[in-house]
């Protein structure tokens, strides 16, 4: 069965390029009836909290990624926190230290340094001599009871890894790049490379699905698997996410966390839907797609072999798509809390769930919803180009007109509006921008903005009355 792995740091939000990798974990693993696994890697204590992690779960639970073995869901190879794990890797540390794969070096930094800049000025590569390679376990264990501090290097024999990889082929990568490097620091915490191989192994992890900036780790990786014997699984390196500008995305290109985007008013099934094609392309070509047609089409060969670029325009224009879909009272509950110009407990909830969907196809983010609908709540002063509109001289007639046809009547459905906007036109004389802009300005003070037809049967028209009668003082002075 296919198994496979997120494994986030709780230091804070998830970013974009952390999201993507998770949901391309996801994706396979569905497509494949397999597991999808959440561990968390909180070694970095001091950046790691409970508040970071549920962040996390929070973040992942929105996007609709839900894990099939983790925190607070459990599984047969739990815990799946590092930090749970420490008694776990000290056995696999001291299975390396017998066998004869790992040693203690007790070179200090400052050595380390001296070392590295020696290497560098003589233009070689800047690794560890193996200075300490020779001393004996039962000798370094005396040296540590005595105080010393020490850290564990595992011992490059090979000259070389060979590195498969299910998107980049075969690759060879020569061990004079690394040396024997570090999986225990000094203060007795295991690295990355070490504990990454442990819990994937003994969690059965069948593909290793990540960002290609851990590809330099996966020689290192490789020999801790064949020295603990463990199976290799399978690798597959997905290209980095660029900026517009095509450097890495980073913050000064706009969001980049899970959590902005959320509340910047984006839908979870838009953004799902735009991560998974983010260097990812369904065989017909297709754009828009359902979790379940994304699941049923995801494959690994047909991720691309080039960094993907993020296009925030693209992905507005997705989420517009995805709003324009979503019903009036599912629009509602998702624009709710972008909703401040109006207090929801207060205003007639039907009323206000059919002033939001009016506006459903002005807007490409929930966030936009508010500024839409501020013309329901109130009348904007006409700005200088609405004022020229204004002075035309059919205005005040087109104006007045309406007033007179609309004062008495309760509710102005469509139709009647249609009926009365004819009815202007044969009047005045009027037509265009001289008829329909000049009422928009008589009825919100705006040029732009919802429908006529929306604006005109959903304002009540008491209020319609007092605004046209403000604009006509205007126009008169």
């Amino acid at each position: 069965m296919v198994r496979v792995r997120f494994a986030p740091s709780p230091t804070g939000h998830i970013h974009v390029g952390n999201v993507r990798t998770a949901l391309f974990n996801y994706l396979f693993s569905k497509n494949r009836k397999g597991v999808f696994v959440l561990r968390i890697e909180d070694t970095d204590l001091e950046r790691s909290s409970i508040e970071n992690e549920n962040i996390i779960y929070e973040d992942l639970n929105w996007l609709g990624l839900n894990w099939d073995e983790g925190p607070n869901k459990g599984g047969d190879y739990a815990p799946y926190k590092q930090t749970e794990r420490v008694d776990i890797y000290k056995k696999y540390i001291d299975d390396l230290l017998e066998k004869g794969f790992a040693y203690y070096c007790f070179c200090s930094k400052e050595e380390l340094e001296q070392e590295r800049e020696k290497n560098l000025k003589e233009g070689k590569n800047p690794i560890y001599s193996g200075k300490c390679r020779n001393i004996s376990l039962e000798e370094a264990r005396q040296r540590i009871a005595g105080g010393e501090k020490a850290a564990v290097r595992f011992k490059v024999d090979e000259s070389e890894v060979k590195v498969k990889d299910i998107l980049k082929g075969e690759i060879d990568f020569p061990t004079s790049m690394f040396g024997d490097f570090i999986i225990v620091r000094p203060d007795g915490v295991p690295v990355y490379n070490f504990v990454v191989v442990v819990d994937d192994a003994l969690m059965n992890i069948t593909h290793v699905i990540r960002g290609d900036d851990h590809l330099n780790n996966t020689p290192k990786q490789i020999l801790i698997y064949k020295a603990l014997g463990f199976s290799i699984p399978e690798f597959a390196h997905i290209p980095m996410i660029l900026g517009p500008d095509h450097s890495k995305l980073s913050k000064r290109h706009g969001d980049t966390s899970v959590n902005q985007f959320r509340e910047n008013g984006y839908l979870p099934d838009a953004f799902f839907n735009y991560l998974a094609l983010l260097g990812w392309s369904h065989p017909e070509e297709k754009e828009i797609l359902t979790k379940e047609e994304l699941i049923d089409a995801f494959s690994l060969n047909r991720i691309s072999k080039s960094a993907a670029v993020f296009d925030f325009d693209k992905l507005k224009w997705m989420n517009g798509v995805y709003i324009r879909e979503k019903s009036r009272d599912e629009l509602f509950e998702l624009a709710k809390p972008f909703v401040t110009v109006a207090d929801t407990n207060s205003v007639d909830e039907e009323w206000l769930k059919d002033v939001v969907y009016s506006v459903k196809d002005k807007i490409t983010t929930l966030r936009e919803v508010d500024e839409q609908i501020k013309i329901f709540f109130e009348q904007s002063s006409p700005d200088d180009e609405s004022m020229e509109l204004l002075n035309l001289e059919t205005s005040p007639l087109v104006l007045q007109s309406y007033l007179n046809e609309i004062e008495g009547i309760s509710n102005l459905t469509a139709d009647k509006y249609k009926e009365v906007t004819k009815k202007i036109q044969k009047d005045t004389g009027a037509k265009g921008k001289a008829l329909f802009m000049v009422l928009r300005i008589g009825l919100t003070g705006q040029r732009t903005g919802p429908d006529m037809d929306k604006i005109a049967t959903l304002l009540p028209v008491s209020e319609q009355v007092k605004r046209i009668r403000y604009i006509l003082g205007l126009i008169k002075r």
